[in-house]
């Protein structure tokens, strides 16, 4: 357990002391909150769907949670590099410690800038349906945020090149972002969009926030929740096989 709390709190250090990283975090979500929010809001309406603010938001602080959480795996590749990560994989905690410890700490991370970016939502117009459920919200936005660090975490453990990372994440985090029914409902999305939509994980995450927060789902609470905790322990599998194959 003391591994665990200090993994978990040496993510949140590194985060505070980088306030350069936050505002930069904050700008490609804010971008596409305003630019699609407002560009394309007319037409939404127009369309018959309504407020295409109410719709859009969760979908950006799902976003924002996905992108801050698999490039938390970034700061496994800084450690191999400058021997951090040798001497923790040497020391008397468990791999499964370490490991565990670096998620939820990364996962804590990307929680709060999700919150961030939920605030920000609503000052630009966005507003709950109901308020009592949004600590509900927080735990879905907290396991999308653990199941994409303990991704981030996993494949970064098996990259050692610090230029071919981001590069891999961002062939992954596109199009699990695009084809998650985020940006747009998965009910007027074509059918080859919809089947893939099923297996992107991201998709249930989106949905449960999108239904707890504003009243629409499309898959519906129950299998968003099974869906989540069932990715959620895989990666962490997939996560501790990794950690205990690293040779020092």
């Amino acid at each position: 357990m003391k591994a665990i709390y200090v993994m978990w709190l040496r993510q949140l250090i590194r985060f505070w002391r980088t306030k350069s990283r936050i505002v930069a975090s904050l700008a490609q979500p804010i971008l596409f909150l305003v630019a699609l929010g407002f560009g394309l809001g007319p037409i939404y309406a127009k369309s018959g769907a309504g407020n295409y603010i109410q719709f859009l938001a969760p979908g950006i602080i799902g976003m924002s949670i996905l992108f801050t959480a698999m490039f938390a795996g970034m700061e496994v590749i800084w450690d191999r590099q400058f021997g951090f990560l040798k001497e923790t994989l040497v020391s008397p905690s468990s791999r499964f410690s370490i490991f565990l410890g670096r998620t939820l700490g990364g996962a804590t991370v990307a929680l709060i800038q999700g919150i961030i970016i939920f605030v920000i939502t609503l000052a630009i117009g966005f507003r709950p349906e109901n308020v009592i459920l949004l600590p509900v919200a927080l735990v879905f936005m907290f396991l999308l945020a653990f199941i994409f660090t303990a991704l981030g975490t996993a494949l970064a453990i098996k990259v050692e090149d610090m230029q071919a990372f981001p590069l891999i994440m961002n062939f992954i985090i596109m199009p699990v972002f695009f084809l998650s029914g985020a940006l747009y409902p998965l009910t007027t999305a074509s059918g080859p969009i919809k089947t893939i939509a099923l297996f992107d994980p991201l998709s249930y995450q989106i949905d449960a926030i999108r239904s707890l927060l504003t009243g629409v789902a499309n898959f519906g609470l129950g299998l968003d929740l099974m869906v989540s905790l069932m990715c959620a322990a895989l990666v962490t599998i997939m996560g501790i096989y990794f950690f205990n194959r690293v040779e020092v």
